[in-house]
């Protein structure tokens, strides 16, 4: 599918997102539509952007702004990939498990219709583990948790993932290495940890109507809830890398959809139980009502750090080790080394190895003259870099709302020099597709 297809689907010619916000807006929560209508403006100009000048042709480039919302599948994608490039090299370089809590598939409407609980169930999964190894082995662990509200079908299916490493910290700051973790003895203790929060957050009055459901879980898992943690092979990085992509993944790639007609979208799923990839058919409205539910809560962070990783003792655990690392000679983590995050520029130059700042035409450089924001819904300059940039500005925001100059402000206006006019292209760069085919991407 192309690279718009999600945008089609909510917002072409058939409008399916605001028939459904018509229909459905009295059970929607406010942040679903902030986040729709932030993905919908994405990449639009009207929406502010930067004009870039080439030194050598003066050929034009309009940097639209993105959204950088957590709905948008282009931003989230971009951020997923450079997330997990920096958690590679900031985190220690020992083995980690890959930990995956789940739950009866009884209970994920209880969570669904209680979203409220769902930071707390994250907290008590961690905590499962951070108690073992502080109990069992006297050390500190590290943990990357987040949360996963979605299944393969798009589903509302509430589990945990973890990044935990084999092993941990003691006081003194020595590294102790632990391979083993009792997995699954740990699923009865998860089954109880579940049972007891939804019992605690609900009133009488909830709990009532889901006390069925709570028996019906206890008693078909005479084991426990799952656990699942299986031995990572391979390089550290590799392993980090990965991990840290699945963690931090949107709810379904944009691969997956294999068609939309109008009025249905086919996607790809895979089969855990029969292990086959599967295909499934379901209505616009259906398709939206599986995909927003998965949009989290304003403020509400779907990655949390703990134990050695905690954004508190990250920095104090680091100075410890890398003390014990001089005495023992075992170097597991460089303290000092800090990795920036790429901006645009580098992060295009990576994906299509084409700097961005480059004019293709004839290799001379962009410069920025300025840009254009949205203040109280309407495009203002923000900054210009002389008045021929203004000029230029004020031309492409007339043209964008199509309002027209009165007279005094024609004679103010300073003219452009007809070169600039006649190389003038007006094309629209964009953040993941910036000298290719040009088109907007979603």
């Amino acid at each position: 599918m192309d690279p718009n297809v999600m945008k089609r689907i909510f917002f072409d010619e058939h409008r399916h997102w605001d028939a459904f916000v018509e229909k459905h807006k009295e059970h929607m929560r406010p942040n679903v539509i902030k986040e729709v209508q932030k993905f919908r403006g994405c990449g639009d100009p009207r929406n502010g952007f930067k004009i870039l000048v080439c030194e050598g042709c003066h050929d034009i480039r309009r940097v639209p702004y993105r959204c950088k919302g957590r709905f948008c599948t282009t931003c989230s994608c971009g951020e997923t990939e450079e997330w997990s490039r920096v958690l590679m090299e900031d985190v220690f370089q020992v083995n980690h498990r890959h930990v995956v809590f789940t739950i009866d598939e009884g209970l994920w409407r209880v969570f669904l219709q209680h979203r409220k609980m769902l930071k707390e169930f994250m907290d008590e999964a961690v905590r499962i583990i951070k108690e073992h190894f502080e109990k069992k082995h006297k050390i500190t662990p590290g943990i990357i948790a987040g949360i996963h509200t979605f299944g393969s079908r798009l589903n509302f299916n509430p589990h945990v993932h973890m990044l935990v490493t084999m092993g941990g910290m003691k006081s003194n700051g020595e590294w102790k290495t632990y391979d083993y973790v009792p997995f699954e003895m740990l699923r009865k203790q998860w089954q109880t940890v579940v049972l007891k929060l939804i019992r605690r957050s609900l009133n009488e009055e909830e709990k009532k109507q889901v006390q069925s459901r709570l028996q019906q879980a206890y008693s078909a898992n005479g084991e426990g809830f799952y656990v699942h943690a299986p031995k990572q092979k391979g390089n550290v990085k590799n392993q980090l890398g990965y991990i840290g992509r699945y963690i931090k993944r949107p709810a379904i790639a944009l691969k997956r959809i294999q068609s939309y007609d109008g009025e249905y979208v086919v996607f790809s799923y895979h089969d855990k139980k029969s292990g086959e990839e599967k295909t499934e058919k379901v209505t616009v409205e259906e398709f939206i009502a599986r995909v927003i539910r998965h949009i989290p809560d304003e403020n509400f962070k779907t990655i949390r750090y703990y134990g050695v990783y905690s954004r508190r003792l990250k920095k104090v655990s680091k100075m410890l080790v890398t003390s014990w690392q001089k005495e023992a000679r075992k170097w597991i983590v460089r303290a000092q080394r800090r990795l920036k995050r790429r901006n645009w520029r580098e992060r295009i130059q990576r994906i299509t190895g084409k700097d961005p700042l480059v004019c293709p035409k004839c290799e001379c450089y962009y410069e920025y003259k300025g840009e254009v924001c949205l203040e109280e819904g309407k495009l203002t300059i923000k900054y210009a870099v002389c008045e021929r940039a203004r000029g230029c500005l004020e031309r492409m925001i007339r043209d964008l709302t199509g309002k027209q100059k009165n007279k005094k402000q024609k004679e103010e206006t300073p003219v452009v020099p007809k070169q600039l006019r006649a190389v003038e292209t007006d094309s629209e760069v964009y953040m993941f597709d910036l000298f290719g085919s040009g088109k907007h991407t979603a």
